[in-house]
């Protein structure tokens, strides 16, 4: 017998809204996996005077500093993990962080600067967390913490390349549809921080950087622009990115010119993997979409549903 319009409109009621709420924790459950603070207390254990991380083991007893820097708009979440993973063993530190996303913190120092726009608070605080990796030794332990809007958030400009320059560059690659790796290739090489440069400043400090990825592939030297990764990319990359989408009007003379001298041989490339010792450094990703996806998927199994990963790698256009 079947029921009355009024019951069987309650029941549909009730299993909308019932797959409401598991819609909603799903959703959650993801954004859960790769929450700042909790993915690297995920991947970061202390006992005693023994940091683990993945698979590498650090001996704080033998570390004579340590210094904690980063950028990113989810840093700050990050850096208050590593506090309360090493409290007042963290002898200085300095994050650069967008206006607004701060966090309280009692050893690491914050600045606020612009994104997706570098500013020139962003300059300020690249330049200093540069000197803090310049002033380390071997006897140190940096720890870099990165997250999305790092590379923005770490403005400091190669030599004969303005802040102004940097800006118009990265408004126009922003604006022409270029590819965050692309994006980035650019980035890296009209940069006194990027692409490597800081962990070869830092060398020959230990360097642990904690990674929470917003790149599709998870390629480490697209991350923030990789300060501490070997840079794939080069000079005639970044000459072939302008003519294919027809830059060379809309970008300053200075970046044109530097990045044509470098193409040319006459400026020094990227720290590449084979040009530079990298045993002192060790990348970590604490977070990514894949994981993102996987814990929404269980959380979905959990509560009956069939799910099914179809892919972590599609990609479009994001406002910020």
């Amino acid at each position: 017998m079947m029921g009355t319009p009024k019951a069987i409109g309650k029941s549909i009621d009730d299993a909308t809204e019932r797959m409401r709420m598991d819609a909603r924790c799903i959703f959650q459950a993801g954004l859960h996996a790769v929450t700042a603070a909790d993915a690297v207390r995920r991947h970061c254990r202390r006992q005693g005077e023994l940091l683990q991380v993945g698979d590498r083991t650090y001996d704080l007893a033998r570390m004579r500093r340590i210094i904690v820097v980063g950028a990113g708009k989810a840093t700050a979440a990050m850096a208050q993990a590593m506090e309360s993973l090493l409290g007042d063993r963290i002898h200085d530190g300095l994050i650069s962080v967008k206006y607004d996303h701060v966090a309280p913190l009692e050893h690491i120092r914050i600045m606020e600067a612009g994104h997706p726009l570098p500013d020139s608070q962003g300059v300020h605080a690249a330049r200093e967390i540069m000197t803090l990796a310049q002033q380390t030794t071997a006897e140190d332990l940096l720890i870099v913490l990165l997250s999305g809007g790092g590379s923005a958030l770490l403005p400091l400009p190669a030599e004969g390349v303005t802040l102004q320059d940097k800006q118009t560059t990265s408004d126009a690659l922003i604006s022409c549809g270029a590819t965050i790796h692309e994006i980035n290739a650019i980035r890296k090489h009209i940069s006194a921080i990027k692409g490597g440069r800081l962990a070869q400043a830092a060398a020959p400090a230990a360097v642990l950087t904690l990674i929470l990825s917003d790149v599709v592939g998870d390629d480490l030297d697209v991350i923030a622009s990789g300060p501490t990764v070997p840079d794939a990319s080069t000079f005639g990359h970044c000459r072939e990115i302008l003519t294919r989408y027809d830059l060379d009007r809309k970008i300053p003379r200075s970046v044109q010119d530097f990045l044509q001298k470098g193409a040319e041989g006459l400026l020094a490339e990227t720290p590449k993997s084979g040009t530079h010792g990298w045993h002192h450094v060790h990348n970590h990703i604490v977070g990514n979409n894949s994981a993102a996806i996987a814990a929404a998927a269980e959380e979905a199994r959990a509560r009956g549903y069939h799910a099914l990963i179809l892919s972590s790698r599609l990609e479009g256009e994001t406002w910020v």
